[in-house]
Formats: C-alpha cells, sequence, structure tokens
C-alpha cells in the first residue's frame, strides 16, 4: 500500500503554469523593470520547462552584459552557445516573444511562477517520503518527524535565510574576530605607523575614516545640512573619493540639477577653478586645458549619475538593483531624500520620510552596498521631518557652518588652519559620536577637506 502511494497522484497541471512562464520572459524581452524583478526574484529552477529556464538565463547574460534582451540579441546568444537551434525551439522562442503583456502586471506572474515551483519542491518532498518509508523496516518515528518538519520549514520560509547562532558559534565567531583586530592592530603599529586601515569605502575626511573606519557594506548614511549649505557638495564630495580616486563604482540619484549642473560641478570640483567662472564660461585658455583635463580623470571613474526628479522608494531599489547587476556598485548616493515622491500623500511628512529612509536600510543590506541619503535639516540644526529616521540608520552626520564667534571664542579651534564648517558625527552605531571634525569647506571651488593643524 505504501509503494502504491510512492508515485505522485497530484495532476501535472497542478504544478506547473507554463503560460505564466511565457509572460514573465516576454515581459523580461519588453521591459527593464521587468527584467529587473525578475532578475531579482527568480532562478533557472523555477521554471519547469527547461528551454524557459535556458531562455531565463540567456536574458539574464544578456542584461549583466548591459546588453537590451531582445528577440534578435537571444536568437545570437542562443546560437553563440549552441543552444536554441532547433527549429521547435526557435518557434517557441517567436511564440514567447509576441507574448508582451503590461510589466506593471509583472510581480503577479513572478509570484505564479514561484508558487509552482514551491508546490513542484514540497511534491518531491512527499514523494521521497513515502519511497523512504517504503525501503525502511524498522522506523524511526521521532527521527523521520524530524527531518519531515525540517523540510517543511524550509519550505515554508521561503527566501528568507535565518540562521540561529548557537552558543558555541558565537564565542567562536567573536574569539575570530577580537583575534583578527587584534593582530591587525599589532601590524599597524609596527609597519603603518598606526594608521587605521578602512574595512570599507573611504569617508573622504581622513579624521572620519579614523573614527569610523570607513562607509561599509550594508551602512545606511544619513548626511543633513539647510538648505544652501552643501548637501550635494558633501555628496560629490564623497564620490570623487570613492569612484575617482578609489575607482570604485557608486551610483548618485539626483533629484534636484540638470546634467549639465553636475557636470560642470565636476570641472569646479576636479581643475579647483571656481565654480561661478565655468558656469559663466569666464575661463581662459589655460584653465580650459586644466578642466579638460580633469574630465578626462571623470571618465575613468566609476561614477555614474542617474537625473530622477521623480523617484520614488520603489523607483529607487529597481535602479539600484540594475547598477548592482550591470556596474557592480558599492555604494548609492540619493540626493536628497526631500524630493522622493510620497507612499502615500495624505501620511504625514514624518512617517513619510521614515518610510522612506526604512527603504533604503533594507536595500542597503539586500544588495550589501553602503546607501547615503541627504536630508534637510531645519534652522535649529534639527532633522526636518522624523526624528525616528535617527533610528534607522548606522551613521548621521550633519554638515553646518562655524559661527564667527565660535570661531573667535573657542580655543581648540585656534589649532585648526582655516575652518569653516563642521561635519558632525551625531550618531555612529561602531563607535565614538557627538563630535564635531572642523572642516574646510570652498563653496566657489566645491571642494571641502579635514581643517589642517597648525
Amino acid at each position: 500500500m505504501v509503494k502504491a502511494r510512492a508515485k505522485s497522484q497530484v495532476p501535472e497541471e497542478t504544478l506547473f503554469d507554463l503560460e505564466s512562464e511565457y509572460r514573465v520572459l516576454s515581459s523580461m524581452l519588453h521591459s527593464e523593470e521587468a527584467c529587473i524583478e525578475a532578475y531579482d526574484q527568480l532562478s533557472i529552477s523555477d521554471f519547469y520547462s527547461p528551454h524557459n529556464g535556458n531562455v531565463f538565463a540567456m536574458i539574464c547574460n544578456l542584461y549583466e552584459r548591459d546588453l537590451r534582451p531582445t528577440y534578435v540579441e537571444l536568437l545570437k546568444e542562443g546560437h553563440s552557445l549552441g543552444v536554441l537551434t532547433s527549429p521547435a525551439d526557435i518557434e517557441q522562442l517567436k511564440y514567447i516573444a509576441l507574448q508582451y503583456i503590461d510589466d506593471q502586471n509583472i510581480k503577479y506572474w513572478i509570484k505564479r511562477v514561484k508558487d509552482k515551483s514551491r508546490l513542484r519542491r514540497y511534491e518531491d518532498f512527499l514523494r521521497i517520503s513515502y519511497q523512504s518509508l517504503a525501503e525502511q523496516k524498522d522506523v524511526d518515528v521521532e527521527q523521520v518527524l524530524m527531518e519531515a518538519e525540517e523540510k517543511l520549514t524550509n519550505l515554508t520560509a521561503l527566501e528568507i535565510d535565518d540562521h540561529v547562532d548557537s552558543p558555541s558559534e558565537m564565542a567562536a565567531l567573536g574569539y575570530d574576530e577580537v583575534e583578527r583586530r587584534f593582530l591587525r592592530y599589532k601590524e599597524i603599529k609596527e609597519l603603518h605607523k598606526g594608521v587605521l586601515p578602512l574595512d570599507g569605502l573611504t569617508t573622504g575626511f581622513n579624521t572620519l575614516d579614523n573614527i569610523t573606519l570607513g562607509y561599509k557594506p550594508g551602512d545606511l548614511i544619513i548626511l543633513g545640512a539647510q538648505t544652501g549649505h552643501g548637501k550635494t557638495a558633501f555628496a560629490l564630495h564623497t564620490a570623487r573619493a570613492i569612484a575617482v580616486e578609489q575607482q570604485k563604482n557608486i551610483l548618485y540619484l539626483n533629484t534636484e540639477m540638470s546634467r549639465q549642473q553636475i557636470a560642470l560641478r565636476w570641472g569646479s570640483i576636479l581643475s579647483s577653478i571656481e565654480h561661478d567662472r565655468i558656469r559663466k564660461g569666464d575661463i581662459n585658455e589655460s584653465e580650459l586645458s586644466i578642466i579638460l583635463n580633469a574630465y578626462s580623470r571623470l571618465r575613468e571613474s566609476g561614477f555614474y549619475s542617474y537625473p530622477c526628479p521623480n523617484l520614488t522608494p520603489e523607483k529607487s531599489i529597481s535602479i539600484a538593483r540594475k547598477f548592482k547587476v550591470q556596474h557592480n556598485i558599492e555604494m548609492m548616493i540619493v540626493d536628497y531624500v526631500g524630493r522622493m515622491e510620497k507612499f502615500d500623500p495624505r501620511q504625514p511628512e514624518w512617517q513619510v520620510l521614515e518610510q522612506i529612509v526604512k527603504t533604503q536600510k533594507m536595500l542597503a543590506q539586500n544588495l550589501n552596498i553602503a546607501v547615503m541619503v541627504l536630508v534637510q535639516l531645519n534652522p535649529d540644526g534639527t532633522l526636518q521631518g522624523a526624528r525616528r529616521m535617527k533610528n534607522e540608520c548606522d551613521l548621521m552626520l550633519k554638515l553646518a557652518p562655524i559661527p564667527k564667534e565660535e570661531l573667535e571664542e573657542n580655543p581648540d579651534l585656534k589649532n585648526f588652519r582655516n575652518p569653516n564648517y563642521y561635519l558632525i558625527i551625531e550618531k555612529n552605531r561602531d563607535g565614538i559620536s557627538g563630535k564635531g571634525i572642523p572642516i574646510v569647506f570652498d563653496q566657489q571651488r566645491q571642494t571641502m577637506k579635514d581643517a589642517e593643524r597648525t
């Protein structure tokens, strides 16, 4: 009786849905948004049809190489890989390409494909369990039930990769981390003259690097400043340090300025020639040559700028996924969060901003990149809209001018050469906070640097 039940009695049509598979693939051929969603949510094993799985893999390979996955490109890819060689395969691919649907439905069809994949894994579990029972004479009931419970838990957990550390694992992790840091610090003292190496990307400020050890993957960094006090200059300073100096790929989402305005700012940042003069064209031939040479550094950098005046949290996720796939970005900068469109216009501003920041924190963790968002400060220096945004971030920085009275009266500032701004560490999840770093912000040249000690 058990042997008779070992064979699956589930109708095949319950376990797969070719129509949904076709619609997913067709949408990927016609829509970049659909391509990003499917790339992120599905794998080859989720497709019942081996042919559809191969088509999915080829579309993903084309997209990773920044090639638009069209029907013609797929034919070329299939030919180069030695697949899709039969007339039937080509005819089926043509059929898929013609089944275009509005990509707004893509999440529904992806869920259909994934649900069928989960049902097949469940059916496999049942079939293998029956077969195992049929082959055993003495059944250890507790062991069988425990194994079954574990497998079912894995099926119902979807893609959530939960891991519970045992006491021994946590102790071993702590031991390894402390030993690694001890040996690293010893090496620093002996070989590197006490300069700590970074755990992540440079911040562009030596003092901040020493305190934070850099912007780390999964970090959410908030930079706050009042209007006209250097938010964009700070973002581009960060971009210069990481994309130009370190040659790492970053994505800059610009919600306010035109492409031409950003390009002109780069000319000033990289040439140290006043921005107003560049903007007006008030430069001589020698300065023109300097600026053009400066742009060659930008050309070889990892700076990707995406103008998006109608940015939404959902769109930022889609864009970040795309650039992570195609360019392996290590950081994304959102300039600035106050310009993002609301989830629900009926919600109060503080709640909207809090939700946006939570979305960016999840994005940083899921893509394993650093994310910096720029926010507006109130005139009194408090965070505009949502104090609880601070709870979501790993590092919160504020940029504020140093009052003239403080420059004259604070004896500590006399140890620095021409400081005019504070870079304030409001929160630092992994280190000290409540510290103001004196910096020099040259607004005409759009440059920032640590204030030098006298």
